[in-house]
C-alpha cells in the first residue's frame, strides 16, 4: 500500500510538473486573510439608486459597436431595483445599424482618455453583484489605463486588472463551476502581451447571490479578493503606480461580432434566440483609499 501511494503521488508530481496549466485550472476556495477596511476611508462609490445610470460617474462607451463575439450598446445598459443591470441576448434585427447578433452591455469611469470620470492609484476596489447565467459569455470587474499599451517589458507604467472575469459558469467536465479567475495584462494585446493570474476561486452560487469581489492595490502587490477572504497576490512585471479608471461588463465568446466557443474555454452559448436575456447585476461598485495617503 505504502508502494503504491508513493507511485500514485508520482504521478501526480509528474503531470503537475509537466502540465502547470491544467492544475492552474481547479479552483480553490478563498482561505487568505480578511480585508481590513479600518486602514481606508471611502473615496468614490455608487450604489445605482433611482431608475437612470448616473453619467456624472458613469459612461457606455458609445464609440465602440462591435465586442469580441458580439456587439456593446448602452440600450443592454440600466439602472433598476437597486442594481446596474447589464443585459445579454440575442436581436434578431439588430441595433445601431448592426446586424443580427448578441448584443450586451458595458460601463466604464471614463469618457475617452481626455475625459475621465474617476480614476485613482492605489487604494481598495469592490463591487457586490450577482453574475449572468450562461455560458459563451462573461462579465467583468476591471481596471485599465493607457499605460497598459506601453511596450516596454514592464507593467508598473500600466496594467489592465481583472478583478475577477466570470469564466465558469456552473460544470466543465473537472466540476469547476461557480468559480471566477482573476489576474493581470501589461505591454499592449500585441505579441508582447504578457500578464499572470492567481487561477480560479470559487464563490458562492454566484449565478444567483450576491458575492463581493475585491482588490487591494499598493506599491508590492494586487491583492485579490471574495467576500472579503484573499484569494491570491500579483507584481509579475511591476505594480501599475499610475492611476486607472474602473469597467463593468459583459463579453460574449468568438470574434467578428460572431459567437463562438474559441475563447477562454467558455463553452457555447446557451442564450436562445428568442430574446432571452441573462443579467450581469451589480448593487454597488465601492473605493478607498489608504488613509496615509490621503
Amino acid at each position: 500500500m505504502t508502494k503504491f501511494i508513493s507511485f500514485f503521488g508520482s504521478i501526480i508530481f509528474f503531470f503537475a510538473s509537466m502540465f502547470p496549466w491544467m492544475f492552474h485550472q481547479f479552483p480553490k476556495k478563498p482561505s487568505g486573510q480578511s480585508i481590513d477596511l479600518t486602514k481606508f476611508e471611502m473615496t468614490w462609490n455608487d450604489e445605482f439608486e433611482g431608475d437612470t445610470l448616473d453619467r456624472t460617474k458613469w459612461a457606455t462607451m458609445d464609440w465602440l459597436n462591435e465586442r469580441k463575439g458580439g456587439y456593446w450598446h448602452r440600450d443592454l445598459v440600466s439602472v433598476h431595483d437597486g442594481n446596474l443591470d447589464i443585459a445579454a441576448k440575442y436581436l434578431k434585427d439588430g441595433l445601431n445599424g448592426n446586424p443580427a447578433g448578441y448584443y450586451t452591455g458595458v460601463v466604464e469611469t471614463r469618457i475617452d482618455k481626455n475625459r475621465v470620470l474617476f480614476e485613482q492609484c492605489y487604494g481598495y476596489f469592490e463591487c457586490r453583484c450577482i453574475l449572468p447565467p450562461s455560458t459563451g459569455l462573461w462579465s467583468a470587474f476591471w481596471m485599465m489605463n493607457e499605460g497598459v499599451f506601453n511596450v516596454d517589458g514592464k507593467g508598473d507604467d500600466g496594467t489592465e486588472v481583472d478583478i475577477f472575469e466570470s469564466m465558469r459558469y456552473k460544470d466543465h467536465w473537472w466540476k469547476a463551476g461557480d468559480s471566477v479567475v482573476s489576474g493581470i495584462h501589461y505591454d499592449g494585446y500585441g505579441e508582447e502581451e504578457k500578464g499572470d493570474s492567481i487561477g480560479y476561486y470559487f464563490a458562492n452560487n454566484p449565478y444567483e447571490e450576491y458575492n463581493t469581489y475585491g482588490l487591494e492595490w499598493n506599491k508590492d502587490a494586487y491583492i485579490f479578493y471574495i467576500n472579503g477572504v484573499e484569494t491570491g497576490r500579483l507584481s509579475t512585471g511591476g505594480v501599475s503606480d499610475n492611476p486607472e479608471y474602473l469597467i463593468l461588463s459583459t463579453e460574449i465568446a468568438g470574434e467578428n461580432g460572431v459567437a463562438n466557443a474559441d475563447r477562454h474555454g467558455v463553452g457555447e452559448i446557451n442564450l436562445p434566440k428568442d430574446g432571452t436575456a441573462v443579467h450581469f447585476l451589480v448593487d454597488y461598485v465601492r473605493v478607498y483609499q489608504y488613509k496615509d495617503l490621503l
